[in-house]
C-alpha cells in the first residue's frame, strides 16, 4: 500500500462515524421531516372590527340646547351639531341661549351611537317656526331670491370674489351682524345671469318692516 493509498484509508476511517465511507458515501443523509406549523386562519375584516353599540334615540324637541347635548352624550352620542331653524344662519355661540325645535333623526329611532345628530334651534325668546328653514344652495349662473332672507346667507350664497354692497332701508345705519338683517330689495333681480357683476341689498332688522 502507497502512502497516498494509506492516506486515504485513514482520512475515510475517521469519518466513517458521520458520513460513510465508499460507494455509499455519496448518498444523500435522509431528510429531516419538515414541521408543519399549526394554521389559524385570519379573521375577516369585518369581524375584527370592533362593533358599533346602537341606541334609540331621545326626543330633544323643546329641551335647551346645552341641555339637549348633555343627555346625547350620557347616552353615547357624541357626534353633535346644531343650525338655526329660521334660517338666517345664526352661530350657536352660547348653547344655555338656544332651544331645539327639530332634530334630524327621529325619537325613538335606533341608531349606531356614531351618528352624526343635528339639532334645528331657535333663540329662547323666539317661536319655532312651522318646518326647519334651510340656508338657500350655494347661487350659480343665476340670481336667486333672497328677499326676506337674512343678509347673511344671502352673502354666503354668492361666490366668495363676488363684491357686495348693503344698505340699511329704513335708516342711514350701519349694517353688523348681518344675521339679524333681512334682505328687502335686492339687484341683479332673481333670476338674472350672474356674471361677476357687483351685488346691492337693500335690508332692515328683521323686528322691522321692509
Amino acid at each position: 500500500m502507497n502512502t497516498r493509498t494509506l492516506a486515504v484509508a485513514l482520512a475515510c476511517t475517521a469519518a466513517v462515524a458521520l458520513v460513510g465511507c465508499g460507494p455509499d458515501a455519496t448518498e444523500p443523509a435522509p431528510a429531516t421531516p419538515a414541521v408543519t406549523e399549526p394554521t389559524t386562519e385570519a379573521p375577516s375584516a369585518a369581524a375584527s372590527k370592533e362593533e358599533v353599540e346602537s341606541k334609540a334615540v331621545p326626543n330633544f324637541v323643546g329641551m335647551g340646547l346645552q341641555s339637549a347635548q348633555d343627555t346625547a352624550q350620557k347616552e353615547g352620542f357624541y357626534a353633535l351639531k346644531s343650525h338655526d331653524s329660521a334660517g338666517r344662519g345664526r352661530m350657536q355661540a352660547l348653547d344655555r341661549n338656544w332651544k331645539v325645535c327639530s332634530q334630524n333623526v327621529a325619537a325613538g329611532k335606533t341608531v349606531p351611537v356614531d351618528t352624526v345628530l343635528d339639532f334645528g334651534t331657535v333663540k329662547l325668546e323666539e317661536e319655532c317656526p312651522a318646518s326647519d328653514e334651510k340656508a338657500p344652495e350655494a347661487a350659480g349662473e343665476k340670481m336667486p331670491n333672497f328677499v326676506g332672507k337674512s343678509v347673511k346667507v344671502a352673502r354666503d350664497a354668492l361666490d366668495s370674489n363676488t363684491s357686495i354692497t348693503v344698505t340699511d332701508q329704513a335708516q342711514d345705519r350701519m349694517v353688523f351682524m348681518e344675521s339679524n338683517w333681512q334682505v328687502c330689495a335686492q339687484t341683479p333681480s332673481p333670476g338674472a345671469t350672474l356674471n361677476g357683476q357687483p351685488v346691492e341689498f337693500t335690508a332692515v332688522k328683521f323686528e322691522e318692516s321692509c
